[in-house]
């Protein structure tokens, strides 16, 4: 499956964003969907991740309750919905995607996106 993430930009802190991931190629809805972020010069960071049915989500102890994972299996696309950002999640936004249950391991994510950066200004 290929991946295409967009919705990346500037925003103030305390606004929100949502970002896009649209993906092609195989069946989408047979996918594990996963966010990650990476600021130059650090290890890329687990965001949250959906299963395949939308049933279950999971996420990173810096984002819940700020952070919503959703996906429309229709349209092929997975969405998180940034609120109250802080000028600490700018960083690059990765979707990936895996044929296996949810993880918050990154390497266990078969297929990337190229990211999108979000910069969140104080």
């Amino acid at each position: 499956v290929q991946l295409q993430a967009s919705g990346g930009g500037l925003v103030q802190a305390g606004g929100s964003l949502r970002l896009s991931c649209g993906a092609s190629g195989r069946t989408f809805s047979g996918y594990t969907m996963g966010w990650f972020r990476q600021v130059p010069g650090k290890e890329r960071e687990f965001v949250g991740c959906i299963s395949r049915s939308s049933v279950s989500t999971y996420y990173a102890g810096p984002v819940e309750g700020r952070f919503t994972i959703s996906r429309d299996n229709a349209k092929n696309t997975v969405y998180l919905q940034m609120n109250s950002l802080k000028p600490e999640d700018t960083a690059v936004y990765y979707c990936a995607a895996r044929l296996g249950g949810i993880t918050y391991y990154s390497h266990q994510y078969e297929n990337w996106g190229q990211g999108t950066l979000v910069t969140v200004s104080s």
